[in-house]
């Protein structure tokens, strides 16, 4: 089995795109690794899920996204919503922010936090996600900053974490959405406005990136895209990425009725296309070996020390290291490790992410500049 390619952190990835935005912003210390063009006002559009690959198969169906001038750059890894829209706030690799999953182990508790739900009170969003977010540093140099999303992720602990600093303004549909990203790209000298879309995403979700529901979808998508470049004023740079791809596995191996999966685990954490797997005291070594029998060349199966140093999530802050599993098992085939009985929710999805391999990893980097 060929090893599993590494996000390209410090060259061309999705944690770089933030800090080289504020470079260019003029914010003093921040590397513009991706070369920006030096411009007093930035709009960051996240379209989750619309991944490199989807765009490139359907042009036809984005024709203002597919005549950007564009490159790809790499999500981290796990390549999920919750990691990237992390290296989005932070300009770090998810070893750096700890947001490493949709669900990750607590140190020293026995139990999971869903990052994207955040229901567990007793974790504190700024402790868990500490490291400083660039909307402060955007903020603490002058720069107005603002993020246009949903009204229902304001508040949320996700949002608690990674959009620190910034001006949360919300909005519910692709009119205020636009209408919102306006006004806050005209109000003062600089600005730094992120806006972040998830349709595509759970449409993907729902009906998978073959349906006809998505491809409708990325139409919307991309009239989006094309709205938002007509209202820039003077001397804005748009630029419009995604947190992951997406696939729609065929094959699905469920890890709660395999015994040999579940012997001598104590908690199954991350999804379905990257899964932590969190092993009792002592079974460590049997549970890789298991994994690896059961699910075979389809798989990536590793321990934890292989993958922090093969790079996987890039430099891992120590304090961040308890939350990934012990096991990590990561689908390169046709396939998704799903758990009926603790995450019925699986049953539902189509398509899904969170993989190394190109279809989940790359995503657009798409450029338009209104001088």
């Amino acid at each position: 089995m060929s090893a599993p390619p590494v996000p390209e952190y410090g060259t061309a990835a999705l944690a770089d795109l933030p800090r080289s935005v504020l470079a260019a912003l003029g914010v003093q210390g921040e590397p513009n690794v991706l070369d920006l063009p030096e411009l007093p006002r930035a709009c960051v559009l996240i379209i989750d899920g619309l991944g490199w690959e989807l765009l490139q198969a359907h042009r036809t169906t984005a024709p203002f996204l597919a005549d950007l001038a564009g490159r790809t750059l790499t999500a981290g890894f796990p390549a999920t919503t919750v990691a990237s829209l992390g290296s989005l706030a932070t300009g770090l690799p998810p070893g750096g922010h700890g947001l490493l999953g949709v669900q990750v182990a607590i140190p020293g508790t026995g139990r999971l936090l869903n990052c994207l739900r955040w229901r567990d009170d007793s974790v504190d969003p700024a402790d868990f996600q500490p490291a400083p977010t660039v909307y402060q540093r955007a903020a603490d140099d002058g720069v107005n900053v603002a993020y246009v999303a949903r009204n229902a992720y304001r508040g949320t602990g996700l949002s608690r974490a990674t959009t620190r600093g910034a001006s949360y303004t919300g909005a519910d549909g692709l009119g205020q959405l636009v209408g919102r990203a306006e006004r806050a790209l005209r109000e003062g000298d600089r600005g730094f406005v992120t806006v972040y879309h998830a349709d595509l995403d759970a449409t993907g979700h729902q009906f998978g990136t073959g349906s006809s529901e998505w491809r409708h979808q990325l139409r919307f998508v991309d009239l989006l895209a094309e709205m938002i470049g007509e209202i820039l004023p003077p001397g804005t740079a748009l630029y419009i990425t995604a947190d992951h791809g997406m696939v729609d596995p065929a094959e699905r191996v469920d890890a709660d009725t395999v015994p040999a999966l579940r012997e001598g685990v104590a908690l199954l954490g991350g999804d379905a296309r990257a899964r932590y797997v969190y092993s009792e005291p002592g079974a460590h070594g049997d549970v890789l070996a298991a994994w690896g029998e059961v699910l075979g060349d389809r798989v990536w199966v590793t321990s934890r020390d292989e993958a922090v140093a093969a790079g996987w999530f890039g430099p891992v802050e120590p304090a961040m290291l308890e939350r990934i599993g012990d096991v990590i098992a990561v689908p390169h085939a046709d396939l998704a490790i799903v758990a009926s009985e603790r995450e019925p929710w699986l049953d539902f999805m189509v398509g899904m992410h969170g993989s190394l391999v190109p279809a989940e990893m790359m995503v657009p980097l798409l450029t338009l500049v209104r001088d």
